[in-house]
Order: structure tokens, then sequence, then C-alpha cells
């Protein structure tokens, strides 16, 4: 069963008068569920009949926005989106091949704050804080504290992006981005349009998609306003996570002239068979994000249990191909680290 409607001037406007009542997108941050017992009421659990762990929530904590939660089927211990969140005992076996940095991210951390992996682009890891604690997250173990950008770190990201003239593009990533202000993100953005050979900006973000309150007309502003072109990649995996809200809030960024991608990760028991991924990509284009990457798992430790084999994945590729427009299917693919680019595992 979906839980979306479909983008209209008339849901924007509904957005518009249910914001004025809602905490803001800060108070929604900073007040999500944190424990088992909250999660259980608000979705209508048995806390005795979920397979909840507290050493793997001590280990990567619990964390689910409640504007998120509310797309939770009451009830439904299988729910595709309680699934992503739930800490479950497995995450705690070691397991083979898995690692706390599957991407060999440590190799790429040049200075402070700052990845560069790819040929003209480089990534920013400028918050260490998620709305959403997603339970097959690559960066789970990632040395955020390590990583705090402050006016000495930025002072040198500038410069090392300034020294570059190969860079066309900045990535804002995390973390999430959007976890940070509008204010600080102006300043970051402002200062990155005087760069004369950067040429586009990009944010990595889950937040429009949990907390879809975190799409502002300062946001929007700020973005139409600055002289790189634009685009924000959201993360959903599953139909479900769109509802009218997500969808009002990805109109806006549209409005912007912000181009909308959405890239997922292929999980195990979530969206692995192509009713849901079909029911995904047609999901989020009609809120206005064209499908972009579909990521097999990358093997970070805790996450095993959501794997899906090479084989099995190409397999729902192909079928997924002959459901689908062109326009509308993924492309398949894996990080592998130290290549100079993701690897495609289905054309």
């Amino acid at each position: 069963m979906l839980f979306f409607n479909q983008v209209s001037e008339s849901n924007i406007e509904t957005l518009a008068l249910t914001q004025e009542c809602e905490p803001s997108w800060q108070y929604q941050l900073g007040h999500c569920i944190k424990d088992l017992k909250s999660l259980c009421e608000y979705a209508a659990l048995d806390i005795n009949k979920v397979a909840f762990s507290n050493d793997a929530h001590r280990d990567f904590q619990l964390r689910v926005p409640y504007a998120y939660a509310s797309r939770i089927e009451k009830g439904n211990y299988q729910d595709p989106l309680l699934l992503q969140v739930l800490p479950l005992a497995i995450e705690l076996e070691y397991q083979p091949g898995y690692s706390k940095d599957p991407l060999e991210e440590a190799d790429a951390n040049h200075i402070t704050g700052l990845i560069h992996k790819y040929k003209n682009r480089v990534l920013l890891t400028l918050s260490g804080a998620c709305a959403i604690n997603c339970r097959y997250c690559f960066r789970r173990h990632f040395p955020y504290s390590e990583n705090n950008i402050g006016a000495d770190q930025w002072l040198a990201i500038v410069q090392y992006i300034k020294s570059d003239s190969s860079i066309e593009e900045v990535i804002f990533s995390g973390g999430d981005p959007l976890a940070t202000s509008d204010k600080r993100l102006a300043k970051m953005i402002d200062e990155l349009d005087t760069i004369e050979h950067l040429q586009r900006l990009r944010i990595h973000t889950r937040l429009p998609v949990v907390i879809p309150k975190r799409i502002t007309q300062e946001l929007c502003s700020m973005l139409k306003n600055s002289r790189l072109q634009c685009l924000v990649v959201i993360h959903a995996n599953h139909a479900n996570e769109f509802d009218y809200q997500v969808e009002a809030a990805l109109a806006q960024l549209k409005q912007a002239q912000v181009t909308v991608f959405n890239q997922a990760v292929l999980l195990k028991d979530i969206n692995d068979n192509v009713i849901a991924q079909k029911a995904l990509h047609l999901a989020s284009f009609k809120a206005g994000a064209l499908p972009y990457y579909l990521f097999v798992l990358d093997k970070v430790q805790g996450a095993a249990h959501f794997n899906i084999p090479d084989e099995q994945a190409q397999k729902l590729m192909h079928e997924l191909q002959c459901v689908l427009p062109g326009y509308l299917v993924p492309k398949l693919a894996r990080e592998i680290p130290a290549r100079p680019h993701k690897t495609l595992l289905a054309i």
C-alpha cells in the first residue's frame, strides 16, 4: 500500500498552512524518536514482538524523525521503512569482507572536512549530524569529530579548491549537510560563488524526505540566486517514503530552478523485488526527482543482512527495464575504492 498523493498547487498551499502549525525543522531534528518504547507506541507495535537490540542501539543509536515515522504502516512489523531504522542484534556480528571504512575514504580525506576521490569534484562533510540513522549507512563509523569544519578549516577548504582549477563541482555531504543552518549555508555558498572555475554545487541529503519542512524559502532563494548550477540529490529507498509533504517540498526546489535526483540503495527485504523498485522510481519521478543511482550495498560492518548478491541485483535490473521507460531506470552501481568513477553493474 502506497502513501503518497499527487503534487498540486493545492498540496503546496496545504503544506504552507500545515507548516505554520508544525514545529520548526530544527525542533523536529532535535526532538525525534530515540528509543524503542516511543517507536512502538507511535507505530502501534507490541514492544515484546519487536526484534530490537539494545547493544546495536548503543553502537549506532536509533533515530527517527516523527515526520518519517508517520509513514510507517501501523502494526506492521515488516514495514519497509521500519526495517531501515530498527537496530538488530545481527549488526554486531563480525562479517568477513565488511569494514568500518568500506570506501576507504580516509585515504582521500586530504584535509579536515574534505574528501577528494574523483577528478573535477570534491566532497565536503559539512555536518556530522543526521536526521535519521539508517542502519545500512556506509558512514556509520566515519570520524566526524575529526572532520568538523570550523572557521579555520573552512578557510583551508576554500584555499584548496581555489588552488586546483580542475575542480568544477563541490558536493555538500555529511552526515547530512542540510542539518546545518541556512545562515551557515548561505555564507559558504557565497564564498564558493567567487571561485571562478567552480560550475556546480551538489547537495546530497535525506532531510527533504525525512523532515520536509527543512526545505525553506531561504534555502530555495540562496540556491536560486547562486551563480553555480545547483543540484539536490535526495535519498529514498521505498515508494512509501513519499507523501504529499515530500512532494511539495521537492516542488519548492524545482520552482527555485534546482535539479533534483533520487538515489537509492538496494536492500534485502525492503526493495529487492521488481514491484517495489517500479513503485519507488514512479513515486520519485512523480515527486519531481529523477531516478539516478541504485547502489548495491557498501560493505560496512553492521549492514551485511541487507546485502543482495550482484547476480540477483542484475536480474532485478533486467526485470525493471522491462516494466519502466528508460528515463525512469536508475544506474545500478557499486563504488569501489581507488577507482576513478562508480562501477556500473548493468548497462
